[in-house]
């Protein structure tokens, strides 16, 4: 395992890469957060649930991500098929615009549970489904370990989760093109330490065991992912887990650690399989 502080020094930059590719086409988005995701169907709070899809479900967004950018595509794509879809902002930092998921991730958690009691009220419904992407895959199992989220939700879908950290192997060589970025985000983004491998809150959210009974885990990781490094420290273990290697399902898919979660149709229709399993379909290139 890298040193902490080089290993906090690339997970800065490698974050700060991906979620500059994720919201440079549309940061502006972000600045009215509510009204830009109603108008793509979801937030719609007077939204209730089908009988074919009874739960409401959650996307919690990645490290230097917000409710908007990084489910531009998934979110239509659940609403199209007939669920109720709320994204929320976590981990915000005073002064900084656009850019979240950098607080400490425990208190994340609890924003994603007051968001949760939300929505639930909302559709009248006891449990919703979580779909995450990076942090927010690994963030909700806070939640439900620590704040009772056991009881609120059915399962879990992480796409690139850092379940259990990152070593980032070699993306220290990026520090160069980000000049005065580096003392900035080591000192400032404790969300960053947190998803070091071995960080106190990452030794203190596994012990004991990966899962939580009553809640189903879907980890989709890819092979090519260069930020949550090795790709299968992404992978649960427990009951009720699958774990997806998104090369299985389509051999020739090159998608890495931001366009699995942003823009991949052939992991977003995994993703549907596992909100729905009873009618899953085969995850092929064609998805």
């Amino acid at each position: 395992m890298l040193p902490w502080r080089r290993a906090l020094r690339a997970l800065a930059a490698a974050l700060l890469v991906t979620g500059a590719v994720t919201l440079a086409p549309a940061a502006t988005a972000a600045a009215d957060t509510a009204p830009s995701a109603t108008s793509r169907g979801w937030n719609d709070y007077g939204c209730k649930p089908s009988a074919a899809h009874p739960r409401p479900v959650v996307l919690v967004h990645g490290t230097f991500g917000n409710s908007v950018d990084n489910w531009l595509v998934l979110a239509p794509y659940l609403v199209k098929r007939g669920y109720c879809v709320y994204s929320l902002d976590y981990g915000q930092l005073k002064g900084v615009p656009f850019f979240n998921g950098l607080g400490p991730i425990d208190k994340s958690a609890e924003q994603l549970d007051g968001f949760v009691d939300k929505v639930l009220a909302s559709t009248g419904t006891k449990e919703v489904d979580l779909v995450g992407h990076s942090q927010g895959g690994m963030m909700p199992r806070h939640y439900l370990k620590f704040l009772g989220g056991a009881d609120e939700v059915n399962a879990l879908i992480g796409l690139a989760p850092d379940n259990h950290g990152t070593t980032l192997l070699g993306l220290t060589r990026l520090l160069p093109y980000f000049p005065g970025i580096e003392d900035l985000l080591t000192t400032n983004t404790p969300s960053l330490a947190d998803q070091v491998a071995g960080s106190p809150f990452l030794t203190r959210l596994n012990e004991g065991g990966d899962t939580v009974p009553g809640v189903r885990y879907t980890v989709i990781a890819t092979k090519y992912d260069e930020v949550v490094t090795p790709y299968r420290s992404q992978f649960l273990n427990g009951p009720d887990v699958r774990n997806v290697t998104l090369q299985d399902l389509c051999p020739v898919a090159l998608s890495e650690h931001v366009a699995i979660g942003v823009l991949d149709r052939v992991a977003h229709h995994e993703v549907a399989n596992a909100l729905d399993p009873a009618h899953a379909t085969p995850s092929t290139c064609l998805s």
